[in-house]
C-alpha cells in the first residue's frame, strides 16, 4: 500500500526535505507526499515531519515546534525533524548503529543546528561564507520574483534528490568502516611507524590520526597505476600536516622533481606539500623515507 508522508505546505527548508527523504529511503513500496497544514490530512498519514506540533516516534510524527522542542544532543544541539527521523530510524537505514551516529555527526546534526538557530561553524575569513546542503535548498525556493514558481514541485525534485545524497553517503560511510581494519592492520605490521605502506585505496587519514607516529601513509592510486604518498594530519578538519614534504619539492613535476628529490621514477608534488605521486611502490616509499628525514 502507498505509505503518505505529510510535512508543511509553503516554504521548504533543508530539515523537512532531508526528513521526508530519510523515510522515502526506508519505505520499500510506493509513497506520496502531502504539503499541508490540513490537520485532517496530517492526523490521517502514516509520517509527519515538521508540522503537527508532536514528537512520538512510535507514531511515526517527528515535529520539534511545540514547546519545549523535541529534545536536544549530548552535545546540547537541539534536534529538528531531520535528526528525529535520524534517531528513530538511521540505524535501521545503515544496518549499522556507528555508521548511524557517523552520519549524524558529519551531516544530520549540522542541518538541524541550522533549522534551530545554532550556529556551529566560525570562520577566519569574515567576508566568505560557508555553503552548504541547506544553502543548496535554498536556492530552490522562490524567490519574490517567481510566483508561479511550483513549490512542490521543487521540494520532490529535491527530495529525490537527497534521497540519492543519503543513499550514498551510507554507502560512504559504511566503506570507509570497513577499511578501518586494513588501515589498522598495515599500521600493527610497519617496520616504521612513521610510513604506513596501504595495499588499497582505503580512507586512511582519520584512523591513522588517532596514533601518535605515523606521518605519511602510500597507497596505489587506481586511475593511473602510480603510487601516492600522502600527509597525516591531527585534524581532518585542517589543512595542517604532521610534517610537510620538503619545500624544495613544492609544485615540481617529471624529471625535475625526479632530479630534485632523488627518486628516479618521481613524479609530482602537489603545490602544498600534501601529496606526492611515484611511478612504483617502491619509488613512493623512497620518497617518504627521504621526507621523514628531511
Amino acid at each position: 500500500m502507498t505509505k503518505i508522508i505529510a510535512t508543511h505546505d509553503g516554504k521548504f527548508h533543508a530539515d523537512d526535505v532531508c526528513a521526508v527523504a530519510a523515510i522515502a529511503l526506508l519505505i520499500d513500496g510506493p509513497i506520496e507526499v502531502i504539503r499541508t497544514r490540513d490537520m485532517v490530512l496530517i492526523n490521517k498519514a502514516d509520517f509527519v515531519v515538521d508540522v503537527g506540533g508532536v514528537f512520538d516516534a512510535d507514531k511515526q510524527r517527528f515535529d520539534h515546534h511545540q514547546e519545549g522542542g523535541a529534545g536536544v544532543r549530548e552535545n546540547g544541539i537541539p534536534y529538528a525533524a531531520f535528526g528525529l527521523v535520524w534517531k528513530t530510524h538511521g540505524e535501521s537505514l545503515c544496518g549499522n548503529s556507528v555508521v548511524a551516529r557517523i552520519i549524524d555527526k558529519d551531516m544530520v546534526a549540522s542541518l538541524d543546528a541550522s533549522d534551530n538557530g545554532v550556529g556551529v561553524f566560525s570562520t577566519d575569513f569574515k567576508d566568505v561564507n560557508m555553503y552548504g546542503l541547506d544553502n543548496v535548498v535554498n536556492a530552490f525556493v522562490s524567490n519574490w520574483k517567481e510566483d508561479d514558481r511550483n513549490m512542490d514541485v521543487a521540494f520532490a525534485e529535491l527530495v529525490k534528490f537527497v534521497k540519492a545524497l543519503l543513499a550514498r553517503e551510507i554507502m560512504r560511510v559504511r566503506a570507509k568502516m570497513e577499511a578501518k581494519e586494513f588501515v589498522e592492520k598495515a599500521y600493527e605490521e610497519a617496520e616504521d611507524k612513521r610510513i604506513i605502506v596501504l595495499d588499497g585505496q582505503y580512507p586512511s587519514r582519520d584512523f591513522l590520526s588517532k596514533h601518535p607516529e605515523p606521518l605519511y601513509f602510500i597507497r596505489p592510486r587506481t586511475n593511473d597505476g602510480k603510487w601516492s604518498v600522502e600527509t597525516v594530519r591531527d585534524d581532518s578538519r585542517s589543512f595542517i600536516n604532521r610534517k610537510d614534504f620538503p619545500a624544495t619539492w613544492s609544485a615540481k613535476r617529471d624529471g625535475e622533481f625526479a632530479e630534485i628529490s632523488g627518486v628516479a621514477d618521481a613524479v609530482f608534488c602537489h603545490k602544498n606539500l600534501f601529496l606526492a605521486v611515484a611511478d612504483s611502490k617502491e619509488g613512493a616509499i623512497k620518497l617518504a623515507k627521504i621526507a621523514v628525514e628531511a
